[in-house]
């Protein structure tokens, strides 16, 4: 039995941000028997019942590659697929858009591209092309979660309310799950209020471990905003955080009392949620799936245990 049809534990499910991760893949995790696309995707799907697309933030998914990841995944596996850029508002290569489209826009659109903004017409697009390649994960009821992950500088205010209730229009019918990464959305004069907009647009408040004590700094919480779905994502603990190369950012290997301190937490949420989703993207060579492997320990019971 793989661990997606197994169910995990009381609706939790742990995996990692990105099966395909560069560094996972030459770190040897993989088998030798399990390194070509398809090998690889049915290896994860052995080992974990979720999993994070990261690749759909840089560049806009394919409905060929839907398809072919609910033929390589078993009955109750979940892809939680990453937004966009350009549809949370982060600078966008103008590379990352399909070439039709890139070839309408002049350069002065181009530059609004490269700033994270672009004419109504190209995002109306843009979101078009994203819903139609996701529509197979969904209609096989594989699609976890699409994750729409807020710019540092999407701060609390009537602009970024406007920006989120867009956003819950556009993906009517979508798993929603919102991840901020400024920390005013949590400050404790605000929970309350952040909670409330969230659940009023049917979205998953996403909760996040990182390094505390810098100025990005989101609190160690577990806001569970819609009853079908919570989620937590674990960033590693690097004091490089929002500086430096993509390693230096994501170094870092969670040890048994840093996973252990979550445990309460996550319990917590699994009972008020549907499902959890726990995903690592401490994506630094194995470190992740390694992470993973041992919170799904300290969650999840064996059958040795019953």
């Amino acid at each position: 039995m793989t661990a997606a049809e197994s169910g995990e534990g009381a609706g939790i499910r742990v995996g990692v941000c990105s099966w395909t991760d560069r560094a996972l893949v030459g770190s040897g995790w993989y088998p030798r028997g399990a390194r070509d696309a398809e090998g690889r995707l049915r290896y994860y799907a052995s080992r974990f019942p979720v999993v994070e697309v990261d690749a759909s933030y840089y560049a806009l998914p394919s409905r060929r590659n839907s398809l072919l990841w609910v033929e390589r995944t078993p009955e109750g596996f979940r892809f939680d697929v990453k937004a966009f850029s350009l549809l949370t508002g982060h600078p966008t290569r103008a590379e990352a858009l399909p070439a039709d489209l890139r070839s309408r826009l002049g350069e002065r659109e181009l530059a609004a591209v490269r700033r994270g903004r672009g004419p109504e017409g190209l995002l109306g697009e843009v979101w078009e092309r994203f819903a139609q390649a996701v529509e197979p994960l969904r209609e096989a009821g594989r699609l976890g979660a699409v994750l729409f992950q807020f710019p540092p500088w999407f701060a609390p205010g009537p602009g970024a309310e406007a920006a989120l209730q867009e956003c819950a229009a556009r993906t009517s019918g979508w798993p929603l799950s919102v991840e901020f990464r400024h920390p005013g959305w949590w400050a404790a004069e605000q929970y309350g209020a952040t909670c409330a907009l969230l659940s009023a647009l049917g979205a998953s408040a996403v909760g996040v471990d990182m390094a505390q004590g810098l100025s990005g700094s989101l609190p160690p919480l577990v806001p569970v905003t819609r009853p079908a779905l919570a989620v937590v994502r674990f960033h590693g603990r690097s004091a490089a955080w929002g500086t430096g190369s993509k390693e230096d950012r994501f170094r870092h290997a969670y040890s048994p009392s840093e996973l252990g301190a979550w445990v309460p937490r996550l319990r917590r949420a699994a009972e008020q949620a549907d499902e959890l989703h726990v995903l690592f993207n401490n994506c630094c060579g194995d470190a992740a799936v390694r992470a993973a492997e041992a919170m799904r320990r300290l969650l999840v019971p064996s059958p040795a245990a019953h």
